[in-house]
């Protein structure tokens, strides 16, 4: 007999038990329990459908049945086959490699985009025997060690101090960054890569590698100016060092324009790193560099990289990409959504920036549109105001006032237009002033948040905090030192 869910409080709690207070939930103060998924949407335990606009990493939609079957299909026959020769691993290299130049054609597969990473910056400091890497402020590359020393956008959060071979620039940021009315904001910030090159230089250090996302996600959407980065890549190569690309977030179609979102820039990187959208959902994660760079590592192995399940479903992916034309509709999805967007802007002075391109969009909530100052309390509003309405949107960003928009490739102009309308009442409601009191910490330690929020979620029961009728839940599920948690 199949076992029966767990209520939700239950499941609430058991979670505080037994998970890492770091662990965060989407909507910590009104958590959703989703029980299954299907295409751009979600359900919760009580049946209620939400229209996902963040799940990047179901990147060809959840549970899509063709590449479901691949993976069921090759569990049942081989699911490892670490240090023998396997045709699904060879047969998908081949696939990705004929979608990159020429000189991207070697592969080492690994199981998350932090692997790829750390394996780049392996890649990178065997290559060129140097040790320093240049890095965009507000940079997230992963989250282990190595590259977590990488991710300026983490150091201050969980107290990593700049190492002296970590060199930070100002991300390009064209809205309110310091070089936005420059007649040539795209030299005016690749000098900034020159310029950390030559003071490395004059302290007797060498850089490595400059690493970014060709769309930065991390630090909220961040567009760069046209030739940025094919400045920024001449000079870090006439320095002697690499150029890495991280298409963890923003490759296989998912920027409309190409297919990676290097092209974009017309350059070429000596390592690209791919991972979220590859297996869409299942762990998976791929390295691509030059025949000369990865021959510069003497020995590698991953035990579960590239295995034949992976393989199979990462083909399926591509697959489907190609099949159902998603690049195309990503592009096209995109544009309608921007575009709605864009119309309602006047209407609503907390609407900033609105950019991106693609299925990666960022749009930023500001106190108004003059001032451009970041609204993060706006932004938290809005994203619980968007869920009353059914529809999932996170707050990201340097400052938590940017909404980001990332769903799965199979989002349509239907939903587009859902969403802007969503935007249009939402903040309608926030201006008028019937949802502006603050969202803030009580005296303990329990977020407050404004009660016509929470209106149509349940009431207190749904939210991050014990309800009274719990205390005769089974001691079995508490401990004393999570008993206190907010």
């Amino acid at each position: 007999m199949p076992e029966k869910p767990l209520p939700f409080k239950k499941t609430l709690q058991m979670r505080r038990n037994y998970l890492g207070r770091a662990c965060k939930l989407h909507f910590e103060v009104s958590p959703l329990k989703i029980v299954r998924a299907s295409k751009q949407y979600l359900y919760d335990d009580n049946g209620c459908e939400y229209l996902d606009c963040i799940s990047n990493v179901a990147h060809v939609g959840h549970c899509h049945p063709h590449v479901v079957h691949a993976g069921q299909e090759q569990m049942g026959k081989l699911v490892t086959s670490a240090g023998f020769l396997d045709d699904k691993m060879v047969q998908y290299a081949k696939r990705v490699i004929e979608t990159l130049p020429d000189q991207l054609c070697v592969c080492f597969f690994v199981n998350s985009g932090s692997e790829a990473n750390d394996l780049a910056i392996r890649l990178a400091k065997s290559y060129t025997k140097n040790e320093d890497f240049i890095v965009l402020d507000q940079a997230y590359h992963g989250n282990i060690g190595s590259l977590l020393e990488l991710s300026p956008s983490r150091w201050k959060k969980i107290g990593i101090t700049q190492k002296e071979w970590v060199h930070v620039v100002d991300y390009p940021d064209l809205y309110r960054g310091r070089h936005k009315d420059d007649a040539n904001p795209a030299l005016k910030y690749a000098q900034q890569v020159h310029t950390a090159i030559k003071k490395a230089n004059e302290k007797g250090r060498n850089v490595a590698a400059f690493i970014s996302e060709p769309l930065m996600t991390s630090g909220g959407v961040v567009v760069y100016p046209p030739k940025y980065l094919k400045l920024v890549y001449s000079f870090v190569r006439s320095s002697g060092g690499v150029c890495i690309a991280d298409e963890i977030q923003v490759g296989l179609g998912r920027c409309g324009e190409s297919f990676w979102a290097f092209q974009m820039h017309d350059v070429v990187p000596d390592i690209i790193t791919v991972g979220k959208p590859l297996g869409n959902g299942h762990p998976m994660a791929l390295v691509v560099t030059t025949k000369e760079i990865a021959d510069s590592i003497g020995e590698f192995n991953s035990t579960f990289g590239g295995n034949p399940v992976a393989c199979a479903i990462g083909m399926a992916v591509l697959d489907v990409i190609h099949n159902e034309k998603l690049m195309s509709s990503a592009r096209n999805v995109g544009k309608c959504l921007m575009d709605g967007m864009r119309a309602i802007a006047p209407n609503h002075p907390m609407l900033g920036d609105i950019r991106g391109t693609g299925m990666v969009i960022g749009i930023e909530i500001v106190t108004d549109q003059e001032s451009k100052k970041p609204s993060k309390e706006g932004a938290e509003i809005l994203a619980y105001k968007l869920k009353e309405q059914k529809i999932i949107v996170a707050n990201d960003g340097p400052n938590k006032n940017v909404m980001m928009i990332q769903p799965p490739m199979c989002f349509t102009c239907d939903n587009a237009r859902r969403v802007v309308q969503a935007f249009d009442l939402a903040l309608a409601d926030i201006e008028k002033g019937t949802s502006n009191k603050p969202l803030d910490q009580s005296e303990d330690g329990k977020m407050n948040i404004p009660l016509n929020i929470l209106s149509g979620l349940g009431g207190p029961a749904g939210l991050g905090i014990m309800a009274e009728e719990e205390k005769d839940d089974e001691p079995d599920v508490k401990r004393a030192r999570y008993d206190e948690m907010d």
